[in-house]
């Protein structure tokens, strides 16, 4: 689609209906919808025109999982936005990602994530078992089917960008977009997203997608010339799993240096640490025992939140001061996340105590057992068929890094 499709009416007007979902009780959308044929049609004359230009944004902070400051735009540019990702922007951008990139794409997300990081546990103990078996037997040395080894000792690399989107440096997303996005027309409606604040605007919806490509390249490079066959990423926080610890220290010294170029910086959780300890993503504690199974547990920040809420619910319900089905809804999507992991017993007592609070007789999800990866994994192969999916050429290993 080129620049003069994307401003038609019909496309407009498309992108305003996808808009307004779940946000037509807000005044902005309110106000739109009112003239709505009219405001569609003068949008699109202002586009056509060259006289488009995003409106102030709307600031406010957010404090879960931890406080970060959202510019959220008007509705008008919503409905660009909504226009701009779902016909040109997201297909272009997100052509060439990896697998184990898992944020703001159809057919990923958190959940999807936690199922990789699942599997590639399960598959590094399954892989460091199979070795010393075969090793055992060469040498000759007793091997009983079934005995305890530790195929759970190894290393994980995590690491998490400071200030991701704040620290993202214009000139170099400008070459990056250049580069997948032909229409002159439409990468400069881009830029004018982009050089409407310093780094990204978390709450518009082409960040997510530009700050994903900004690190597109760098995920290529830790698949392709790290060799990171255990590796994960959801937009500034990412992991690497390896038997040898001294091999994670190289890494992470060329993972500086790389982001260095970027201009960015990791912060200072960042660190190597014995995988049974276990990795936090994605609001979950996870982990491998010796036996090979993981362990995937609720971080307690999350459980402590859910309780800070129920102890406001116990008091604002019977005042009326927070409905039913607004505490349903909270719990409901609270236990939806919570059942990817080992949380059966404490999401019983949650759904029970939130049972006593608005009267009626709740129960937890059941766990879920058939991960949502494989749903993901089918698509992508499917994509790759297709000829839709285009990895960028392997890059050459770092000089003097033994391999």
């Amino acid at each position: 689609m080129n620049y003069e499709e994307l401003c038609s009416f019909e496309v407009l007007y498309r992108a305003y209906k996808i808009a307004r979902v779940g946000k037509r009780e807000k005044q902005g959308t309110a106000q739109y919808e009112a003239n709505a044929l009219a405001c569609t049609e003068r949008l699109s004359r202002i586009l056509l025109n060259g006289n488009y230009i995003p409106s102030k944004f709307e600031t406010f902070y957010v404090y879960e999982p931890k406080k970060r400051l959202v510019q959220a735009p008007a509705f008008v540019d919503k409905v660009v936005q909504h226009a701009l990702v779902d016909n040109i922007l997201y297909d272009a951008i997100t052509r060439s990602f990896i697998q184990d990139s898992h944020a703001s794409q159809v057919w990923k997300g958190m959940h999807v994530g936690l199922d990789r990081l699942r599997a590639q546990m399960r598959e590094y103990f399954q892989k460091r078992k199979g070795h010393d078996e075969t090793a055992r037997r060469a040498a000759g040395l007793p091997f009983r089917p079934g005995e305890q080894w530790n195929y759970a000792d190894g290393w994980i690399l995590k690491a998490d960008v400071h200030h991701f989107f704040a620290s993202i440096d214009h000139d170099i997303l400008k070459q990056k977009l250049r580069r997948r996005v032909a229409d002159n027309r439409v990468f400069e409606l881009m830029c004018t997203y982009i050089d409407s604040t310093d780094g990204l605007p978390l709450g518009y919806q082409t960040s997510q997608l530009l700050a994903l490509m900004y690190l597109d390249e760098f995920d290529h490079w830790v698949k392709e010339t790290l060799h990171a066959r255990y590796y994960g990423r959801y937009m500034d926080d990412f992991y690497i799993i390896h038997e040898d610890k001294a091999h994670l220290q190289k890494c992470l010294a060329l993972i500086r240096e790389r982001m260095d170029t970027l201009k960015l910086e990791l912060n200072g959780k960042t660190a190597i640490f014995p995988l049974k300890n276990g990795i936090n993503f994605l609001g979950f504690h996870t982990y491998l025992d010796s036996g090979g199974k993981v362990i995937m547990k609720l971080r307690r920040d999350s459980i402590d939140r859910m309780k800070a809420r129920i102890r406001a619910w116990r008091a604002d319900y019977p005042a009326g001061k927070v409905s039913r089905d607004k505490i349903l809804t909270s719990w409901r999507a609270w236990d939806a996340h919570a059942s990817h992991g080992d949380t059966y017993t404490l999401r019983q007592k949650i759904a029970a105590q939130v049972s006593e609070i608005v009267g009626l007789q709740l129960e937890a999800r059941k766990p879920i057992r058939h991960p949502q990866n494989e749903q993901a994994k089918k698509l992508i192969q499917k994509m790759r068929r297709d000829g839709k999916i285009k990895p960028l050429p392997p890059a050459e290993p770092p000089e003097g890094f033994p391999w």
